[in-house]
């Protein structure tokens, strides 16, 4: 059986373009990101600016813990103050809303300290 010349050029030329694409694919570009599964390398300046940014993030996220704490202790001696001004038959509703509003502080601490 014989095949016409195109056709054993286009099998050919099919063969040798997937070839070529499995070379060109396995070759990088600098500009391409690594494949799966592998990390590029960081450049020291990246990671200086990084460890900078969370260090910044840290020491703020600090800050807003102590301000909410000192918040926290302020509105639970608000609490204290309010509960022994009442007796066992009446009960203020400013009790209640200082009750909520040190649940809220304290959620929003909790979420702050395990870093969400």
């Amino acid at each position: 059986m014989r095949y016409p010349a195109f056709v054993i050029f286009l099998l050919i030329f099919l063969l040798m373009s997937n070839c070529f694409a499995q070379i060109d694919s396995n070759i990088q570009s600098p500009t391409q990101e690594p494949p799966f599964g592998r990390e590029r390398p960081k450049d020291p300046a990246e990671e200086k600016i990084e460890h900078d940014r969370e260090k910044a993030m840290n020491k703020q996220r600090q800050t807003s813990l102590q301000k909410d704490t000192d918040r926290l202790l302020q509105l639970a001696t608000e609490l204290k103050e309010y509960v022994d001004k009442t007796n066992e038959h009446t009960l203020s509703l400013d009790v209640i809303k200082k009750a909520e509003e040190i649940e809220k502080l304290a959620r929003s601490v909790k979420g702050k300290m395990k870093g969400n």
